[in-house]
């Protein structure tokens, strides 16, 4: 299965893709964690990249796609994977469905989370003082300044991702803010499991 999970920071994408990953046997794709291994590895696109942060710079779609590409070309990835965090843009939604398209492939399905601003503000302001408590580092986005720009910019970029999927008829949609338990009942019926 090649599955694509949309959502905002904190909507439970991370988790549900691990989840998932256990359930079907296929390996959960991070374009964070992808970008930063392709970094560490010294690839060229890595390389690309790095040079690119250095600067300041966003990573272009091109280079984020070479790494997708790079990364579901592995073996542990034959079978399918869960994509978690690309695509961010309708640009590079039809990069990736060109680039499965070129293998005689196609997504199965995408899922998003619907969430709820505030709510998630609180859930995610939540796991930084549960994470202060137990002594433990918060992450460099659970303050509630950034969680809104970054909310805001998802939301510009989700509307007409969403619309996309939508046309094609891949877009299934969950509620986020569920309990993990039941959040992933509802992403069972969309996986035929």
């Amino acid at each position: 299965m090649r599955i694509v999970l949309l959502g905002p920071a904190g909507a439970g994408k991370g988790t549900q893709a691990a989840r998932l990953a256990e359930l079907l046997g296929i390996p959960p794709l991070s374009t964070g964690d992808m970008l930063r291994a392709a970094v560490l590895a010294g690839t060229p696109v890595g390389l690309k990249a790095k040079e690119a942060m250095d600067r300041g710079d966003l990573v272009s779609d091109e280079m984020v796609v070479e790494i997708i590409s790079d990364r579901i070309g592995k073996p542990d990835a034959r079978r399918g994977f869960i994509l978690d965090g690309f695509p961010r843009t309708v640009v590079q939604a039809g990069a990736l469905d060109a680039l499965l398209a070129g293998s005689g492939l196609a997504l199965d399905a995408v899922i998003e989370f619907k969430v709820d601003e505030a709510a998630l503000l609180a859930r995610i302001m939540g796991r930084a003082r549960e994470a202060e408590a137990e002594g433990m580092p918060t992450r460099n986005d659970d303050n509630a300044e950034i969680f809104r720009t970054r909310f805001d910019a998802y939301r510009r970029q989700c509307v007409p991702l969403s619309a996309y999927y939508a046309d094609k008829g891949y877009l299934r949609v969950v509620d986020g803010l569920l309990p993990r338990d039941d959040v992933t009942r509802q992403l069972l019926p969309f996986l035929n499991c």
